[in-house]
């Protein structure tokens, strides 16, 4: 029977071996590449792929509002989720994205960065393969310790969390974009706790789930959004911060 049983084990543990695919050679080599593979993906199996295009500055001339674009269209078959992060950074992740049918695997947000680093995309299939996409942005550093902006403007209070968006036609689809009025305080700066938009949902004009999208706070102050939709549909968005406060506005 202990035979059997080492047996069956190295059958199964061979099968994983050949079911895992070959990452390939990683087009941006990271000390940090490991950690966040475990931390980040749960160890999962993940190949490196052009397709997944990851668009960013070369050089951040202000590093508290560094714009990145994620298309994970150019892959085969459904993409479940969409991940970014930045691999240097103090708080590395940006945002995880699960868009449903009515939604295209495209983000594009702005983030801020601490010091150069490399950035990273990931983009789940329904084989149970993340397909990673990476990017270089150089910056003389400082953006995620840097004190608001926000926050030194008068009023600011009584536009938290106001929406304001546009529409625009992409063939036969449209591009939702979006800016936040929010100070996304990342807790980095003294005397400032974090206060941050978490939770974000894409809604149909029926108030039915499109797409939700996680954010966390490596993303700018005030934070721009934009969103690949199927067809010309009316939409909502709807967001909550880490304090609880609810906001929701008609796209």
């Amino acid at each position: 029977m202990r035979h059997l049983t080492t047996l069956l084990l190295g059958l199964c543990l061979g099968a994983r071996a050949l079911a895992a695919p070959d990452p390939g050679k990683d087009p941006m080599p990271s000390v940090m590449w490991d950690f966040h593979h475990q931390r980040i993906l749960d160890g999962a199996p993940y190949v490196f792929d052009d397709r997944v295009q990851l668009l960013a500055p070369p050089f951040a001339e202000d590093a508290r509002q560094v714009p990145i674009q994620v298309d994970a269209r150019a892959l085969p078959g459904k993409v479940t989720r969409l991940m970014a992060w930045a691999e240097l950074n103090p708080i590395p992740r940006v945002f995880d994205f699960r868009p449903g049918d009515a939604v295209l695997p495209v983000v594009a947000i702005r983030i801020r960065i601490e010091q150069a680093t490399p950035i990273r995309a990931a983009a789940l299939t329904e084989d149970g393969v993340w397909h990673i996409g990476s990017a270089w942005i150089d910056a003389a550093g400082g953006g995620c310790t840097a004190p608001s902006v926000v926050r030194a403007q008068p009023g600011w209070e009584d536009r938290l969390g106001q929406i304001h968006a546009a529409r625009f036609p992409l063939g036969g689809d449209e591009r939702l974009r979006l800016r936040v009025d929010h100070p996304m305080d990342n807790g980095l700066v003294g005397g400032i706790p974090e206060f941050f938009l978490n939770q974000a949902e894409l809604r149909d004009a029926a108030g039915k789930p499109l797409a939700t999208l996680e954010l966390f706070p490596a993303v700018a102050e005030n934070p721009t959004l934009s969103l690949d939709v199927k067809g010309h549909a009316g939409a909502r968005l709807w967001l909550r911060d880490n304090n609880g406060n609810e906001f929701e506005g008609g796209l």
